[in-house]
């Protein structure tokens, strides 16, 4: 008797998605762990500093806390996360230096920002994702309990805010006088005992006010240090067209004492023709800009569509908020990894958005040895991207001559002129420049890709609120 083939059943279970993830897992980790040995920004400073801070120190003093200059601005369940990694810190490498956090997220921002600037992102976006998977189950209550834990691991979070109150008391609260109400009380008792246990401790030390300044330091100004591509980088550069004019025409113009690209957190320059902006003006235009979001949330609070409005929500903070660090595009890049393979034009919006957010974050990354890895990660992403969208979308179609004509993944002739803009951007900044100019306008090259990118995320912008506008 020959070997007996293996049923179609035991084949599909040698595949399972299980096994492929543990796969991806094990080579994703492997490719983290090969970054051990590169650069490292402030940020791995900062959480080396919170690790010590938390465990050193009494709780009553982590909010006061000024021996370093990275002073601990994280809500409290982060601060409670780091005292709950400095244990393990400290019995394993007093010194942190083998400090790593495994994700299972494989996307070239998060082993940029995560892994080798280091930040935690992916374990954040990670809770984020969990909230999304259980309001499209439709668990509201548990969607919003693990939303309420986010927002008490990192506050910047609560752009999104909004959204989820809409969806949640149209959703879950809306409906009769009794149930409805019931089920706000229970909503708000279990958001309210979150924050309870975050803040409590320090509400019962009068704290409380100390932690708030600590968590919104609106001193630092509009911009962070390298700008991120959004909507106030057109507006600083009209502001620095008018006032270049206006001098030439011989009007006299304040000239900004700081400077924009300086690197100082906390440093940002006036504007010198057009208004000045406060962090009150930037929450009314990020609620402007939610509004038709809000009101499909409220008019038909569908779950399939959480995902979008929640990206949509942090697309809208990003572009129009006060202080946006250029890693927050990882807020809306990766729910959106979500919807991506739903229709051909998710695949072909979430193909060009991924990679324009990548390439805006390269900056973070400006030592020599890290500039191949950089480069390395994002032309696999994209090349793994084209892939599985070209399988996913690949429809073979019988023509009119009887040949079989092939329909899959490609983008419109305009995508493809603005990702080739990338690349004249990049060898422009990496070789022209310092070969034409030297160590002239050492700023341009970092302001065209703040502005060149930005291009490409109103656009996203754009889009996503088309799609919104357009749902049922």
């Amino acid at each position: 008797m020959g070997k007996q083939k293996p049923s179609v059943r035991e084949v599909h279970h040698s595949h399972s998605p299980k096994r492929s993830l543990w796969w991806f897992f094990l080579v994703a980790t492997c490719i983290k762990v090969l970054l051990f040995p590169s650069y490292r920004s402030t940020d791995f400073e900062v959480h080396r500093n919170w690790l010590a801070l938390t465990h050193s120190l009494p709780l009553s003093q982590w909010y006061f806390d000024e021996t370093s200059p990275w002073t601990l601005d994280y809500p409290p369940f982060f601060a409670y996360f780091e005292r709950f990694l400095s244990i393990f810190a400290n019995l394993i490498d007093p010194q942190i230096q083998k400090l790593i956090w495994s994700l299972i997220v494989w996307s070239p921002m998060l082993f940029i920002v995560d892994h080798v600037h280091f930040q935690y992102n992916g374990f954040l976006i990670g809770i984020l994702l969990i909230s999304l998977s259980y309001l499209e189950e439709g668990r509201d209550l548990l969607g919003g309990f693990v939303f309420a834990v986010l927002l008490c691991f990192k506050h910047l979070f609560a752009v999104a805010a909004p959204v989820y109150f809409v969806y949640l008391l149209r959703h879950y609260c809306w409906g009769g006088m009794i149930r409805g109400f019931s089920r706000l009380l229970i909503m708000g008792g279990v958001v309210t005992a979150v924050f309870a246990s975050a803040f409590g401790p320090f509400f019962h030390l009068g704290q409380i006010q100390q932690v708030i300044q600590r968590l919104f330091p609106f001193g630092r100004g509009i911009c962070h240090a390298y700008w991120a591509p959004n909507f106030w980088v057109f507006y600083i550069m009209s502001d620095k067209g008018l006032a270049f004019i206006f001098r030439k025409l011989g009007f006299s113009i304040q000239t900004p004492t700081a400077s924009f690209t300086a690197g100082l957190v906390g440093d940002s320059s006036p504007f010198s023709v057009l208004p000045q902006i406060t962090p009150f003006v930037t929450f009314i235009m990020v609620l402007l800009a939610l509004s038709p979001c809000l009101f499909k949330a409220w008019k038909n609070p569908q779950p399939q569509m959480i995902s979008r409005w929640i990206a949509y929500a942090y697309t809208c903070g990003f572009l129009f908020g006060w202080h946006v660090h250029e890693k927050a595009s990882l807020h809306f890049v990766i729910p959106l990894a979500i919807v991506a393979a739903q229709t051909l034009e998710d695949a072909r919006h979430y193909f060009l958005l991924s990679i324009v957010s990548c390439y805006s974050i390269f900056p973070l990354l400006f030592e020599a040895q890290e500039y191949p890895i950089k480069v390395l990660l994002l032309l696999l992403h994209s090349i793994l991207m084209w892939s599985g969208f070209s399988a996913q979308f690949y429809d073979g179609t019988e023509g009119n001559s009887g040949a079989t004509m092939k329909k899959g993944f490609v983008i419109g002739w305009v995508e493809r002129i603005y990702l080739i803009g990338l690349v004249v951007i990049e060898i422009w900044g990496q070789i022209l420049h310092p070969l034409l100019l030297g160590d002239k306008f050492a700023f341009a090259p970092l302001m065209l890709i703040s502005i060149y990118c930005a291009f490409g995320i109103m656009y996203s912008w754009i889009w996503q609120l088309v799609y919104i506008v357009k749902s049922l």
